[in-house]
């Protein structure tokens, strides 16, 4: 059955064309060009996949992009693993008049993640809503989307998902797990969950288990989708969710996201004309907020958010496996913990912890005034500390 899986594709988009276009043009840019977005099952009734929260999916579908190809031994594969409302897309173009992935600057021939030798995996999450198995898909039993219905799950449940899906990619042993944010806990599940299958994780701006104060934050957040008239007990019709309370909870994440010196910087007291509304505010820092409060709600699902904060906050690498010190102690990978000092969300504190209770990790510091957001804008010095990283992992 497992030999299956890879068989198993439902679907994908951009066809052989657009593969020979991504071959063509990516060596003259350093971009890996047109990419693939491909779904694949990796449960089914016989094989099903069995949650930490006592709950059976049993059918679970994963998006997913791959940049390069696998080496014969199955070895030199490289997860990249993306934030609490990322998606698979971390490199490349979906379409000629598309966004670059999330990661673009990172990923690609040359670049610190290089394509040119690495088969790099990028998946959407358990639980997310760009193709992968979550509160939007279809519960099998009703017809009907799950909601809130959908089983509580955590990062393991994530990491198992990412497994049967390199497993049916044929990797063998992964050379780096890597993630910021939510994407390093999965970085450090994966080293804790299948140490045999991993070589080197890299954790960014992220903690051994979250903490009080991210977890309130989180909480908040929720509060404010519930409070929504239109939240409906999360039984909202697709086309009509709490689009104001998701929005709010987004301006709230915003918030813990950047710095005092960063919106001081770029907004201080400015103003901008008020509309029509007398109680808007004139702030310019309010007219940020909203705009990204309105990104979000066109792209994310209320559901899904809930879902998968509720996921992050219940995450601490050691539950069920003893003594936080001495859980990271037996992880003896190859690692690199990066941390922002401006990060309000997950302090620089935390990344310190990690690194002296780890036996083979070393700290790098992101010199950031953009708060947690840092591991999604300092490009420059990312590359620097994943290209030496990266050569020093099987040297």
């Amino acid at each position: 059955m497992k030999g299956e899986r890879g068989r198993r594709l439902v679907h994908e988009t951009w066809g052989d064309h657009a593969a020979l276009l991504a071959r063509s043009d990516h060596s003259r840019d350093g971009s890996v060009g047109l990419v693939q977005a491909k779904v694949i099952d990796v449960a089914t009734p016989a094989d099903p996949l069995r949650l930490v929260g006592g709950g059976v999916l049993p059918h679970v579908a994963v998006a997913y992009e791959t940049y390069g190809e696998l080496d014969a031994a199955g070895r030199n594969a490289v997860l990249v693993c993306h934030a609490l409302t990322g998606s698979a897309h971390a490199a490349g173009r979906l379409g000629p008049r598309d966004v670059p992935g999330w990661w673009d600057p990172l990923i690609g021939p040359g670049k610190a993640i290089d394509t040119a030798s690495h088969f790099v995996v990028s998946a959407n999450v358990l639980g997310g809503c760009y193709g992968t198995t979550g509160p939007t898909s279809l519960d099998p039993e009703t017809g009907r989307p799950y909601g809130p219905d959908f089983p509580a799950f955590g990062v393991r449940d994530m990491v198992e998902v990412q497994r049967r899906l390199l497993e049916a990619l044929g990797v063998r042993s992964l050379k780096a797990v890597i993630g910021g944010s939510m994407g390093g806990m999965q970085a450090l599940e994966w080293a804790a969950t299948c140490p045999d299958l991993v070589r080197s994780f890299v954790a960014i701006a992220v903690g051994a288990r979250h903490s009080a104060w991210a977890i309130g934050l989180n909480e908040v957040a929720r509060r404010a989708i519930m409070a929504d008239p239109r939240w409906a007990g999360g039984r909202y019709a697709a086309t009509d969710q709490p689009e104001t309370g998701l929005g709010l909870a987004r301006a709230i994440a915003m918030l813990s996201y950047r710095s005092f010196d960063s919106l001081e910087a770029r907004f201080g007291r400015e103003r901008r004309a008020l509309g029509d509304e007398g109680l808007s505010s004139s702030f310019e820092i309010a007219s940020y907020l909203d705009y990204h409060g309105v990104k979000l709600v066109r792209r994310f699902d209320a559901n899904t958010y809930i879902a998968l904060t509720r996921a992050m906050d219940d995450y601490d690498v050691a539950e069920g496996r003893g003594r936080l010190d001495e859980v990271l102690g037996a992880l003896r990978h190859k690692a690199l913990v990066m941390g922002i000092p401006s990060d309000v969300l997950y302090p620089e504190a935390e990344q310190h912890r990690l690194v002296e209770a780890l036996p083979n990790a070393r700290y790098a510091r992101l010199a950031s005034p953009h708060g947690h957001d840092g591991f999604l804008i300092e490009f420059a010095q990312l590359a620097a500390h994943l290209r030496r990283f990266l050569a020093e992992v099987d040297a």
